[in-house]
């Protein structure tokens, strides 16, 4: 089960290039009509197949890593339904690790930040630092999912216009 707040990012750390970062490429090979995903991400060196189903802060996700042949025999399938990114590694209080995306490509312009928690009382009880902004958990177009197929959201594009 996979515990998670999502917030966009107004202004970027001061220290962020100090931070570990990859590159990742995300395709989806399926989307179906309850939300349930079946996705593929190569993430610096490594590769995987992943599942999630629907829903917010909640939900459960099974990856399985691959091996770059076979990531780059389904990449292909996932054509119109991708995203690329740069992810950096933020510590933060009591061993919270901030994992923030810097989107480029179609999403330019676009930044966010997920928190994974143990449980959802930590999640709730989380207190993001300054520089994070609005808590977009909730809000569909700013799934992943959802800007690989749509794009930007346009409360992102009236945002920054």
């Amino acid at each position: 089960m996979e515990i998670e707040r999502k917030f966009l990012v107004e202004q970027l750390p001061a220290d962020l290039a100090t931070h570990p970062s990859d590159r990742i490429e995300q395709g989806y090979i399926a989307i179906t009509e309850d939300g349930v995903e079946i996705r593929i991400r190569r993430y610096g060196d490594e590769a995987f197949l992943t599942i999630k189903s629907s829903g917010g802060e909640e939900r459960l996700e099974e990856e399985i890593e691959i091996d770059d042949r076979r990531f780059r025999s389904l990449w292909p399938l996932t054509e119109g339904r991708r995203i690329t990114k740069r992810r950096y590694r933020i510590p933060y209080e009591h061993g919270a690790l901030i994992e923030l995306d810097v989107y480029d490509g179609a999403l330019e312009g676009l930044i966010t930040a997920e928190v994974e928690f143990d449980s959802s009382a930590a999640a709730s009880a989380f207190t993001p630092p300054r520089w994070l902004g609005s808590d977009v958990t909730d809000e569909p177009g700013y799934k992943n999912k959802r800007l690989a197929t749509d794009g930007l959201p346009r409360s992102f594009e009236r945002a920054s216009s």
